[in-house]
């Protein structure tokens, strides 16, 4: 059974860094996409980036340029660096797995199948 695990959130102020962390248990094939979601408080799940084992990229247009998704397969740990950080960045924010293949990695959440249970950014 595969388990996702998130970390790293806390309170920030604006314009400051986090970085998020996500390790797997359990298998998940390195071909499968994985990717962050966040949730503000009263709002939709959104994709905020994922990242497959090309490895490609894919970024919401509100922090390309801002947040950085990488992976370490090795350490089955998925990371979000989060940098000039805003109010509007405040969310609970979650890590996902896809269970099949896609190319590029899907940034909506239909397509994943395995979730944590998500850590919470504050930006004040």
């Amino acid at each position: 059974q595969v388990q996702l695990v998130e970390s790293g959130g806390g309170s920030v102020q604006a314009g400051g860094s986090l970085r998020l962390s996500c390790v797997a248990s359990g298998y998940i094939p390195s071909k499968y996409s994985m990717g962050w979601f966040r949730q503000p408080p009263g709002k939709e799940r959104e994709g905020v980036a994922c990242v497959n084992t090309l490895p490609s990229t894919r970024y919401a247009d509100s922090v390309k340029g801002r947040f950085t998704i990488s992976k370490d397969n090795a350490k089955n740990t998925l990371y979000l660096e989060m940098n000039s950080l805003k109010p509007e960045d405040t969310a609970m924010y979650y890590c996902a797995a896809t269970r099949t293949i896609w190319n590029p990695c899907p940034i909506s959440r239909a397509e994943y199948y395995y979730w944590g249970q998500g850590t919470q950014v504050t930006v004040s």
